[in-house]
């Protein structure tokens, strides 16, 4: 490895720190598609960068971009990105405020909009947001103000937002309980044979790729999560279904739906982008690439969302549409079905 001269700005101006041990079996990979598959919306540009500026280590000396990572190699590499308080600014953005009082709110958020700020994030978010509409919002264990749960980017749905410190506390307990109801409409790839069933598997970092999670099954690893599902409606080569979850973990329906088989329908991270079932006739290719057309993003909705009120004690639960993108792709696999024959 040929150690790199230019330092670049001072480790004091770098803000975003990331970590990472390559696993026993990784093969040989060059340094900046090593960190594509670890770092969240880290372009190339930006990977590259830091390695002409020197901030890319390999078990502790500075290298190159055309550095191959292999097995058990210790990878760090630091970004330069705004300070924490500018992240935390207010913005004057359009809120789907679903309910509101004097303890919490709780928003549909839309597909599309991250929920708070973070690497490649800086603006734009849920939280910026919030922090317009609101003037002070407590903070959780991670800094996040407001936030009692989350969901991801791409995907649509309810959240619930404490205003007070007393009610974020009293809405995380309940979260942590396993007391508070979330209930996601999903549209999955193949045909689910049983009308409902749970899908039981911890769940961490797929240590390949960062940016995925996986399931273990034996339970020596990750976290204990647990999924609900039901089918609520056949549609040939996809199926639509309720789930549930019992635990929140890190993309955790996404993940055990894969696990069982049935990738959400257009998620990229995951594989459901891609025709997983059906057909190799070229119009039926044509028709799944027109319904991705139509749903940009992993077919999923948090559609339902029940806990208590911190303050009255009263058991609230509030119901959301399901968004245009993704009815009307349902829709499309309904005619689908209709006109091929395949119910």
């Amino acid at each position: 490895m040929e150690p790199i001269q230019n330092p670049g700005p001072s480790e004091e101006e770098l803000f975003e720190h990331h970590r990472f041990k390559a696993s026993k079996g990784q093969e040989p990979l060059r340094v900046d598609k090593f960190l594509m598959n670890f770092i969240e919306n880290a372009t190339r540009n930006k990977i590259q960068q830091a390695a002409k500026d020197g901030h890319i280590w390999v078990n502790d000396t500075a290298v190159k971009q055309n550095y191959k990572v292999k097995a058990d190699d210790e990878v760090k590499v630091l970004f330069e990105h705004p300070p924490h308080e500018l992240l935390l600014t207010p913005e004057d953005i359009p809120l789907d405020i679903v309910y509101e009082d004097d303890a919490l709110l709780v928003v549909n958020k839309p597909a599309g909009m991250v929920v708070h700020p973070g690497h490649g994030n800086y603006s734009g978010t849920l939280i910026n947001a919030l922090l317009y509409h609101i003037k002070d919002l407590p903070t959780n264990s991670n800094e996040r103000p407001g936030l009692v749960h989350r969901i991801d980017k791409d995907t649509s749905g309810l959240l619930v937002v404490a205003k007070t410190e007393a009610a974020m506390t009293h809405l995380a307990k309940q979260f942590f309980d396993k007391t508070s109801t979330r209930e996601y409409v999903a549209l999955v790839w193949g045909n689910i044979e049983d009308e409902n069933g749970t899908v039981e598997g911890h769940i961490a970092r797929n240590p390949k790729n960062r940016l995925q999670m996986q399931v273990f099954p034996e339970g020596d690893q990750g976290k204990e999560a647990i999924t609900h599902y039901s089918v609520l409606e056949r549609l040939g080569y996809v199926t639509l279904v309720s789930c549930k979850l019992e635990t929140g973990r890190t993309h955790q329906i996404r993940v055990h739906m894969k696990y069982i088989g049935h990738t959400l329908f257009n998620d990229e991270r995951y594989g459901g982008d891609k025709v997983l079932k059906g057909t190799t006739f070229t119009k039926y290719k044509q028709f799944v690439d027109n319904a991705f057309k139509i749903l940009p993003r992993q077919a999923l909705h948090a559609k339902t969302l029940g806990f208590v009120h911190p303050v009255s004690g009263e058991s609230m639960k509030f119901n959301s549409e399901i968004p245009d993108d993704m009815a009307n792709c349902i829709a499309k696999w309904r005619d689908y079905v209709k006109h091929s024959g395949k119910e």
